[in-house]
């Protein structure tokens, strides 16, 4: 199967016009027409998840957040990113990236259905048309009435964490939550909006958290990694399901960092 033949299922699933205008996502490295008959998925091209697919034979790496962000003016073993892509091209492994647009279609259901909202709707808007509304995150009703530590404690089991960051008082009653994957600490204001009792995402501070409890609502940090790791499992299912001739690798869900 060709690379581009993989590539046209990608952007039918998350097509590239609900991507960001800031974003880089796409074919970042690599052949359209190259053979692929192995697919490695991860969520960031780290060293550790290239070197991984090297030695598998990937043909194609498939991530959530792109490699490369900003111009590149070179690409040589100087710079850690120059070093990743060269070792992509040398191998011949063709790197694509789905990045804000699989925050739109794709990861903000996927998230929203491991929190089992009901009656959800967007978070915020990003792309709009005739026919729909689209954009990152979703907000809507929890299948139950709970207090923020029971909320807590299902955000931990449902998306497989060891540990989150709760702000606010656990006794509170929460029914309507928010969901962000990623960095969420922008969108509080729409959580707000959307009369939010809860809001679940990622990377939020000190002030972040301690505005936003001041605000009337609380917040749970899952991390990062935590809630967008979901990508991995998502699009293993989506190959498989779409393309089943391919043979899938998947890098091993492991946080970023350590809590000692």
């Amino acid at each position: 199967m060709k690379c581009s033949e993989i590539i046209e299922k990608l952007e039918t699933l998350s097509p590239k016009a609900y991507a960001e205008d800031w974003d880089n996502i796409g074919l970042l490295a690599g052949r359209q027409d190259k053979d692929v008959e192995t697919v490695y998925i991860a969520l960031d091209a780290t060293d550790e998840v290239i070197e991984d697919a090297v030695r598998v034979g990937a043909d194609m790496l498939l991530t959530h957040h792109p490699l490369i962000f900003k111009k590149l003016s070179r690409v040589n073993t100087d710079d850690f990113i120059g070093r990743r892509v060269y070792t992509l091209i040398r191998n011949d492994i063709s790197y694509y990236a789905m990045h804000t647009n699989f925050d739109v279609m794709g990861m903000a259901d996927a998230a929203a259905d491991e929190l089992g909202l009901k009656d959800r709707e967007v978070l915020n808007v990003t792309f709009e048309d005739e026919i729909s509304k689209e954009g990152c995150g979703r907000v809507g009703r929890l299948l139950n009435r709970m207090s923020l530590e029971e909320l807590a404690g299902l955000v931990k089991k449902n998306f497989h964490v060891p540990s989150v960051r709760v702000f606010g008082d656990l006794g509170d009653i929460v029914e309507k939550a928010a969901v962000m994957p990623g960095s969420g600490g922008s969108y509080i204001r729409d959580a707000i909006c959307a009369g939010a009792d809860v809001m679940i995402t990622g990377d939020i501070d000190h002030h972040e958290g301690i505005d936003a409890v001041a605000q009337g609502i609380t917040v749970i940090d899952a991390g990062h990694y935590g809630i967008e790791k979901l990508f991995i499992p998502y699009m293993e299912e989506f190959l498989k399901r779409e393309l089943p001739k391919l043979r899938i690798y998947r890098a091993e869900f492991c946080e970023p960092f350590t809590v000692i």
